[in-house]
């Protein structure tokens, strides 16, 4: 009897009958699991509709970025960047960016913080700035250099589908330079920048051994466009090696 019934199962004509039936029916079942045409996550769609709520039929895109202003908190006159940033980036990818746009060197510990929430290297390689959306605004803390503690804030706005003729992260605008690394941070900066204007100062010529060249009044960003190319380009051509895969 079971002898029977295998080979009439496994007759070409019955097997091929039930594939074809098996194959109609995931895909019915694929159409029913899928979301309607158009829709986005409803965080993102509310965020969308901040700059005409267009769908994605409308204009099919294969990133979203956003704009990212840094501020260095407590400098005067304000220190402040303005980039354009993918948010597929993790947070250590972002780490790079604001070092290249506030052209600090990279040679010290920094962490993220969102509300209480302190981020650290680890789990920024794992976390995107997507994870982090929020609806309208999104505010995150940046400290770099735990001994003098240049503090930021981050304020994430407007996403937006990406120029597919642009290379991300990309330098929109700012103002004043960074201050020098090592040199204490907020207040021993400022103490130097004093000591520096005055030639009776007693510190007045290490301030100016230590500074060097650097002109608070001078602010050249092409420096900055030159560093986050860079960046963007590495990144554009890592994408474009995973696709070729």
């Amino acid at each position: 009897m079971l002898t029977g019934l295998k080979k009439r199962l496994l007759a070409p004509g019955l097997v091929k009958a039930f594939v074809t039936e098996f194959e109609a029916e995931l895909r019915r079942s694929a159409a029913n699991d899928q979301p309607p045409r158009g829709t986005a996550p409803l965080e993102l769609a509310s965020l969308g509709c901040q700059n005409g709520c267009m769908s994605t039929e409308d204009k099919p895109q294969s990133e979203t970025i956003a704009t990212l202003r840094i501020d260095l908190i407590d400098s005067d006159p304000p220190v402040w960047r303005e980039i354009e940033v993918p948010l597929a980036m993790t947070l250590k990818q972002l780490h790079r960016a604001i070092q290249a746009a506030m052209e600090w060197e990279d040679a010290h510990l920094w962490e993220f913080t969102l509300g209480r929430e302190r981020i650290g290297s680890s789990r920024a390689a794992r976390l995107t700035l997507q994870d982090l959306l929020r609806p309208r605004v999104t505010k995150l803390g940046y400290t770099y250099d735990m001994g003098d503690c240049w503090e930021h804030q981050l304020t994430l706005t407007k996403p937006r589908p990406a120029d597919p003729a642009l290379a991300y992260p990309r330098y929109l605008a700012g103002e004043n330079p960074a201050p020098p690394e090592d040199c204490g941070g907020i207040p021993g900066f400022y103490a130097q920048l004093e000591a520096l204007a005055d030639p009776n100062h007693l510190d007045h010529d290490d301030a100016k051994e230590w500074f060097g060249d650097f002109d608070p009044n001078r602010f050249d960003d092409q420096p900055i466009k030159d560093r986050l190319a860079r960046i963007a380009n590495r990144r554009r051509s890592v994408s474009v090696k995973r696709k070729q895969r």
